[in-house]
């Protein structure tokens, strides 16, 4: 596939988008269209999806009953598990949540979902206030005593003890023990208006800079090392092993039947717009 103008893309500078991305934002794999990239973290992308902005973004999976109509979801490129959700952390180990103050990184992230559909089966008083705060900031607060719990996502699960923090819940546990399925979090999404051809050449793209990424995992790393920031390469591996696997490459029955799950569930509960039977179909 072939364009004039390049894709504008916009991920994260996370270990597993750039792991995902290297080889095709880099050129290398063939036929793929150029992209133009912009870094966002998800609260970012998020909004922007909602704004119609970029042609292809990375976003929570929680955003797509707002996006579904502009968007497509893409059957690859994302961010699907087991044993990876994010995790309520605390200062004092058992902390009853009822009345507290607790930070998200965003109230239209997969997280928060997760987060509410654990607080409506364990917590029945509910919490306090909830605040919205970008992801790095979430552990200081808690650990300085400026909320009393953070909802943590990414390689805060590696992390958090270096905070001295505890674990109160970990949200994908709950969620594969009350479904049995995979954890939804991230998903890659490209404007409908590129047309069918064009959103399976992404598709396709996206599917083969996995590949390429698996069988030569060196290549990748000077792109996720200039773009992890401070983060540890033994945590920055243990990330992308994490939240890169089979799903990543293919959602797969069992991955649309998690997406679809979460969005059924979170529906239900009124947190999100009701989906229509067709809205995940990929052309």
């Amino acid at each position: 596939m072939s364009t004039v103008e390049p894709i504008g893309i916009a991920y994260s500078p996370c270990p597993n988008d750039t792991f995902v991305f290297d080889a095709w934002t880099h050129g290398r794999v063939p036929g793929a269209p150029a992209l133009d990239v912009t870094f966002a973290d998800i609260d970012v992308t998020n909004g922007m999806a909602e704004r119609g902005e970029l042609d292809v973004l990375k976003v929570s999976y929680a955003v797509l009953p707002w996006v579904l109509e502009e968007y497509a979801l893409l059957p690859c490129g994302g961010a699907l598990g087991r044993g990876c959700g994010p995790l309520v952390l605390t200062r004092e180990p058992g902390l009853d949540l009822g009345g507290k103050t607790v930070a998200v990184p965003s109230e239209r992230s997969t997280a928060y979902l997760l987060f509410r559909l654990w607080a409506a089966d364990v917590l029945p008083a509910g919490v306090g206030e909830v605040v919205v705060l970008p992801f790095h900031e979430i552990m200081p607060a808690v650990r300085d005593g400026r909320v009393d719990a953070g909802l943590v996502i990414h390689e805060a699960r590696f992390t958090y003890q270096d905070y001295g923090l505890h674990c109160l819940a970990d949200m994908g546990e709950h969620w594969e023990s009350t479904t049995g399925l995979p954890i939804p979090l991230g998903a890659i999404i490209a404007k409908r208006s590129l047309g069918a051809g064009t959103l399976r050449a992404l598709a396709e793209s996206a599917r083969a800079s996995v590949r390429m990424a698996w069988e030569d995992p060196e290549a990748s790393r000077p792109y996720v090392r200039a773009h992890a920031q401070e983060l540890d390469p033994a945590v920055a591996d243990q990330h992308i092993g994490l939240y890169v696997n089979e799903f990543t490459a293919d959602l797969g029955e069992a991955g649309y039947a998690a997406v679809r799950g979460l969005l059924t569930r979170a529906a239900a509960e009124g947190l999100v717009p009701a989906i229509g039977p067709d809205a995940l179909r990929f052309p």
